[in-house]
């Protein structure tokens, strides 16, 4: 059949031919294959089939046949799927010993990321990455001119947000008087103006029946036993 420009290639596998002695079972394969079912062998005619009348050893380097083909024979393979190196996958073989960095990054170590625009991974330098020092941990509340990194979806970025204008979820916490316990843990950095706190559903005055330092809110008179206890941490 004739085509206007060029004909189509609908592919082609690769051929080895094999020639045989009467005696000889193993052969070498041209290319390394992953798995019998990845090569179609011939002897005399006959296609055989995978695992009986064939084997690979070698990790898929040769071929070895359960009975040697007669001298004479035409004996062939045909690849069907050529093993490649693509690599190894990360496991905890690979990445060995440190596995996590104990202290500020060196200038010259080094990152991988993403390349959106080239669809790759490519490798940076610490020099080269802004906004990352040794801290890795806030040990309280952020401070209201403390940043956020945030990925803003309608402009597929990552961007920065001041604390100030994120909101954030209340924290509830509960619990149970006993009579003389006085002092009840809250979230660092409360203050307060942002603690609320009921006994029995009945609200309590700031600093007049109970005060907030650090992680510690601290009753005026210990909450009577049985005492529900309701404090309501709000956004700074």
């Amino acid at each position: 059949m004739a085509y206007i420009g060029r004909e189509p290639s609908t592919g082609a596998f690769e051929k080895q031919s094999i020639t045989a002695d009467s005696s000889t079972t193993t052969f070498t394969l041209n290319n390394q294959v992953g798995s019998s079912s990845s090569i179609i062998a011939s002897v005399a005619g006959v296609v055989q089939e995978p695992e009986i009348g064939y084997t690979l050893s070698g990790g898929g380097t040769s071929i070895v046949f359960s009975a040697a083909p007669t001298t004479g024979d035409t004996v062939f393979v045909i690849f069907l799927g050529i093993a490649r190196d693509v690599g190894q996958f990360l496991n905890s073989g690979i990445i060995t010993a440190q596995t996590e960095l104990s202290e500020t990054t060196a200038d010259n170590d080094q990152f991988l990321v993403y390349d959106n625009s080239a669809a790759a991974l490519r490798k940076v330098q610490s020099q080269y990455v802004v906004g990352i020092n040794s801290r890795t941990e806030l040990a309280e509340r952020a401070a209201s001119n403390d940043e956020f990194l945030i990925f803003d979806s309608s402009a597929s970025a990552i961007k920065k947000i001041q604390a100030s204008n994120v909101v954030a979820a209340s924290v509830n916490r509960t619990g149970t008087g006993d009579g003389s316990t006085v002092a009840f843990t809250v979230t660092s950095g409360s203050t307060v103006s942002n603690v609320m706190v009921f006994l029995n559903g009945v609200y309590q005055r700031p600093t007049t029946d109970y005060t907030v330092s650090g992680t510690t809110l601290t009753f005026g008179t210990a909450p009577a036993s049985s005492d529900r206890i309701d404090v309501r941490e709000l956004p700074a």
